[in-house]
């Protein structure tokens, strides 16, 4: 049973394999009717419906819960991006796969369908053999960019500033050498008797330099 209490309609089987479920959206009717005969062409693939906008596209994955949803940006009303955002929050149709699929390449387009949840970003140029095989690919939970798309961020994410390294804690600077000694040991998970024993010492000692040793480093306890 899905969340919301409804079931998931029970994916169908053609030779022995289970068949995607897929959903068609965009703007133009020419172009809703050209995805669908090509993905009907495909015996494990089966259209369960179609949209013309990111509203009426939300309707269709609640009442048939598609594995797969082909959808566009540009759109009046609810565009892709937000309709998007809405399906993956959503928790009845949190398991529906968003593979976009545009015309536009924008960098922004790219990085809004990414964050909303989208799982594959394709462009209208893709060949009709690459588009189905990448309903099966985002079905099966992969992730998907078109070649150009993936070239771009490799791009934009080497100009990215490198990370700078973590900053060490002050308090280190404080520490004594048997304190330095004793913040291994902890690090290491030994108690105040193993660590009086490894470094020949009293317990109450062992206990003296944790307890100065974490209160020069503020940390609240050993963990």
């Amino acid at each position: 049973r899905r969340p919301g209490g409804r079931r998931r309609r029970p994916s169908r089987r053609r030779g022995g394999r289970p068949v995607i479920r897929v959903a068609v959206v965009d703007e133009q009717a020419l172009v809703r009717s050209g995805f669908t005969v090509l993905l009907a062409s495909d015996p494990e693939l089966e259209v369960v419906g179609e949209a013309a906008d990111g509203a009426a596209a939300c309707e269709l994955a609640v009442h048939e819960r598609p594995d797969v949803i082909l959808m566009d940006i540009r759109m009046p009303g609810v565009d892709g991006i937000e309709a998007t955002r809405r399906l993956t929050a959503d928790e009845r149709t949190a398991a529906c796969k968003v593979l976009i699929l545009t015309t536009f390449d924008l960098d922004e387009y790219v990085f809004e369908a990414l964050r909303a949840g989208a799982s594959g970003f394709l462009l209208k140029d893709t060949l009709p053999d690459e588009l189905l095989a990448a309903v099966r690919v985002v079905a099966a939970g992969e992730a998907l960019l078109a070649p150009k798309v993936t070239r771009r961020l490799i791009e934009e994410f080497a100009l990215q500033p490198a990370a700078a390294p973590p900053e060490a804690n002050p308090g280190l600077a404080l520490l004594t050498e048997r304190e330095h000694e004793v913040l291994l040991e902890v690090a290491r998970g030994r108690t105040n008797a193993e660590i009086a024993e490894r470094h020949f010492m009293s317990q109450a000692t062992a206990k003296t330099h944790v307890s100065r040793m974490l209160s020069k480093l503020a940390c609240r306890d050993r963990a």
